[in-house]
C-alpha cells in the first residue's frame, strides 16, 4: 500500500482576521478550509502556527468547509 503525502497550506486574510487552510494530497487539492473570525489577539497567535499546530486546529470545530 503506498503512503499518501499530505500537506497543509494556509494563506491569512488580514481584513477579516480568517485563515484559508487548503489541505493536498500528493500535490492535489483535497479539501479547503476557512476559519472562523477571530479577535485580533487570537489571529496574531494563529499566525505563528506549524504545519502540525493546523493539524491540530481542524480538530476543532472553529472552520467550514469552502
Amino acid at each position: 500500500m503506498k503512503n499518501s503525502n499530505e500537506t497543509i497550506k494556509v494563506t491569512a486574510n488580514q481584513s477579516k482576521r480568517t485563515f484559508t487552510i487548503r489541505k493536498y494530497i500528493d500535490g492535489k487539492l483535497f479539501t479547503k478550509y476557512r476559519t472562523l473570525p477571530m479577535n485580533q489577539d487570537e489571529f496574531d497567535r494563529e499566525e505563528m502556527n506549524t504545519e502540525n499546530d493546523w493539524k491540530q486546529f481542524l480538530k476543532s470545530d472553529d472552520y467550514y468547509i469552502v
